[in-house]
């Protein structure tokens, strides 16, 4: 057993490193890939060009596919990839492997006298911290963009008022507006022209912009979904209705700063208790302490 692991460690940290090398070589899959990715149209399947597949790629996928996948598990974790950005069809795959890969790789790493004494228990918590990470840090950037498309919308609504005044009907309009946002909220931009490409394919408009609100899962984005169904089944005005939730948009992010300047104090005490205090009291009170130790002391050795 102490001779199989030392040779077990070696075979996947040496896979590790050649799949990660070919990974970073083959850099015009990578370009094909994200603007499948963005456009929603590949331009050549990953899994029909085996060139265009890095070994590291492959081994992951070889993992996911062995790892038990648990339905309800699974339709969490392909949602929160969506939410994150990542749509291709074999993103779930691929980030189980990597989990998986991850979690063997520290209990390797921690059962081995690499960096430390090896230990079974510190090993067996190293697995389920390599486990846990990557969903961590999946949820931490499907979190960032969410922010980053909900302070994005009020000015696509603004676009949208300006669109639809101007004479455009919804669809184009937010064909529009996805063109104009590519720069400035790229995010948003690339879920508008999602929508067109629905569109585009044959799907209602109603269905286009629920699948909107589900691939995003920011609360902003349902209710703009909502208000724009409710518009068009009712026939209500469009640019009245958007310019309305537009102020109301524009009313919660004020609202949202507000409430974050309010939970600055509390943040604060924090690094003021553990790292500023401690300074202070050393710079104000230390000199007067080393003087009364020299006067004092040698008082009492008297």
């Amino acid at each position: 057993m102490t001779l199989l692991l030392p040779l077990l460690a070696f075979l996947f940290v040496s896979l590790l490193v050649s799949g990660v090398a070919l990974a970073f070589a083959s850099g015009e899959g990578t370009i094909e890939r994200r603007l499948g990715e963005v456009t929603s149209a590949a331009l050549r399947p990953l899994e029909a060009d085996p060139h265009h597949e890095g070994r590291f790629l492959k081994t992951l996928k070889l993992l996911g596919n062995a790892a038990p996948k648990p339905a309800t598990e699974m339709g969490k974790l392909r949602r929160r990839l969506v939410a994150a950005g990542y749509r291709g069809s074999e993103a779930l795959l691929i980030f189980i492997g990597l989990r998986l890969g991850f979690a063997l790789l520290c209990f390797v790493v921690l059962a081995m006298p690499i960096l430390m004494r090896p230990s079974l228990l510190r090993a067996l918590a190293g697995c389920f911290l390599g486990y846990v990470i990557p969903g961590v840090v999946l949820a931490r950037v499907a979190k960032r963009r969410q922010h980053r498309i909900r302070c994005g919308l009020p000015d696509a609504l603004d676009l949208l008022v300006v669109s639809v005044e101007a004479g455009l009907g919804l669809d184009q309009a937010i064909q529009r507006v996805g063109e104009e946002l590519a720069t400035a909220h790229p995010d948003l931009s690339d879920e508008l022209r999602l929508i067109n490409l629905e569109l585009r394919a044959g799907k209602a408009r109603a269905e286009a912009l629920h699948n909107l609100a589900e691939r995003t899962d920011v609360d902003d984005v349902a209710s703009l979904v909502a208000m724009l169904v409710q518009t068009d089944k009712f026939g209500t005005s469009i640019a009245q209705s958007l310019r309305v939730h537009s102020e109301t948009l524009r009313t919660k992010r004020r609202q949202r700063a507000e409430e974050a300047s309010a939970k600055l104090g509390a943040k604060m005490v924090f690094p003021l208790v553990f790292c500023i205090f401690p300074a202070i009291l050393v710079v104000t009170i230390g000199p007067a302490a080393i003087k009364f130790v020299k006067i004092v002391f040698p008082m009492i050795n008297k």
